[in-house]
């Protein structure tokens, strides 16, 4: 029933069972894409919570890993691996990110609340998250390196576009 609202389009992979083993680029923007992460390599007090809050939801699962991540003034990236035996409810990565957003957002609203970090509108988080299902270990090494190298690029657009 069309009640004439507009269709999302997915941007996942049809077919692709995100719980199987494997491993995922993922970028989550924040709303806007507003900085409110501090300055890249800052050490602000919203970019450790969002470091903290990461780990304890990828720690929950035995089954998930995290080689990499990086907080950026308004966005995030890492590569989740799925490792799992014959498990039969393996977290998929749209659980792990979910999670991940909803806990960040709680936590970063009682920092707002102390007066901690700027307030901001409607939610921290865009809706949905972006994925890059990794193939093989070459595709592996190029998104290590381009976590590992973001925080240099972002540096190099800033000096661009001042």
């Amino acid at each position: 029933m069309d009640q004439g609202f507009p269709k999302r389009k997915t941007i996942r992979l049809q077919e692709y069972d995100y719980s199987q083993n494997g491993a995922y680029f993922i970028t989550i923007c924040t709303e806007g894409r507003k900085c409110i992460f501090g300055s890249v390599g800052a050490d602000s007090i919203s970019a450790r919570m969002i470091r903290r809050t990461f780990c304890e939801v990828v720690n929950q699962y035995k089954e998930i890993d995290c080689p990499i991540f990086v907080v950026m003034p308004n966005h995030f990236h890492a590569i989740i691996t799925i490792e799992r035996a014959d498990m039969e409810s393996a977290p998929t990565i749209s659980t792990v990110i979910q999670e991940f957003k909803r806990y960040s957002t709680i936590e970063y609203t009682k920092m707002v609340k102390q007066g901690l970090v700027p307030v901001y509108e409607k939610r921290i988080w865009q809706r949905g998250f972006y994925d890059h299902v990794i193939r093989n270990q070459s595709d592996y090494d190029d998104a290590y390196r381009y976590i590992e190298n973001n925080p240099l690029q972002w540096e190099l657009d800033e000096l661009y576009t001042n």
